[in-house]
């Protein structure tokens, strides 16, 4: 397999992704897909996102989530420099109406 991430097989992931409806479902399929560290870890860099585009300190933020400094650091080249997708879909949550309970 090679290194691109537009392959026909990460295609395919993508398209399975996007036509996952619930928030229900996107848990059990990464909690088959994926190891409890990698969901982890990926809510965590979503959470660091959202703290940076709020405009935390690098400090507040370490101390909030335990996050690493070079996975911080990754979130924050990825913010500045990167395809825009942390942005993009942090956006598009916040803008959700909030769910009743």
């Amino acid at each position: 397999m090679n290194n691109s991430l537009d392959d026909h097989a990460h295609e395919r992931l993508y398209e399975m992704l996007a036509k996952i409806d619930n928030a229900g479902d996107i848990k059990i399929f990464l909690e088959d897909l994926c190891t409890i560290n990698e969901v982890k870890q990926m809510a965590q860099r979503m959470q660091c996102a959202e703290l940076m585009l709020k405009g935390d300190t690098y400090n507040q933020i370490m101390e909030k989530t335990d996050i690493s400094s070079a996975t911080l650091s990754r979130v924050s080249r990825c913010l500045q420099y990167g395809s825009g997708g942390y942005s993009k879909i942090l956006a598009a949550f916040t803008k959700q109406p909030e769910e009743k309970q």
